[in-house]
C-alpha cells in the first residue's frame, strides 16, 4: 500500500512526519491535477514525492530516521487533546467537562505545554495546533 499525504500545511516538519509514517508522497490541497499525476507516476515507479513548494524547507531534514533531527518536544496525547479543544474555543470548562478531568487538571495540561514548547500567549498555542496538525481551519 502506497499513502500519498495531501495537507493546506507545508511545514518542513510535517513532510518529514508524513514520510516517517509511511508516507510516498505530499502534495498540497492546491495542488494542480497535473502534479498530483506526476506524484502518482512517481510513487507507482517505487519512488517518492514532495511538493516542490514544501521541499524547498527540507535540506536539513532527515526524513527517515528521527535521530538526524534536532529533538522537537512533544506534547502527550492528553495534552494534545486539551490543546485541541483550547484551540478550538473551547473553556477551561467545557474542556474539563468533555475530557471527564477537573479545570486545574485542563489547566496544568495547559501550562505544562506551553512551558514544554516555550510559548508565551494563547495566540502562540492556537498557531502550534494550527501549524502541527492539531486543528485545521
Amino acid at each position: 500500500m502506497k499513502l500519498i499525504f495531501m495537507t493546506q500545511h507545508e511545514d518542513p516538519y510535517l513532510v518529514g512526519e508524513a514520510f516517517r509514517a509511511g508516507g510516498s508522497a505530499f502534495l498540497l490541497k492546491e495542488a494542480a491535477a497535473s502534479e498530483l499525476t506526476d506524484a502518482l507516476e512517481q510513487v507507482l515507479k517505487g519512488g517518492s514525492y514532495v511538493t516542490p513548494s514544501a521541499a524547498e524547507g527540507l535540506t536539513n531534514i532527515s526524513l527517515r530516521d528521527p535521530k538526524n533531527r534536532e529533538h522537537v518536544p512533544e506534547p502527550s496525547p492528553r495534552q494534545r487533546e486539551v490543546i485541541q479543544l483550547l484551540a478550538e474555543g473551547c473553556s477551561m470548562k467545557e474542556v474539563a467537562d468533555a475530557l471527564n478531568i477537573t479545570v486545574r487538571t485542563v489547566a496544568g495540561h495547559k501550562y505544562a505545554v506551553m512551558e514544554l514548547l516555550q510559548l508565551k500567549t494563547n495566540a502562540e498555542l492556537v498557531q502550534y495546533a494550527i501549524k502541527h496538525g492539531i486543528i485545521t481551519l
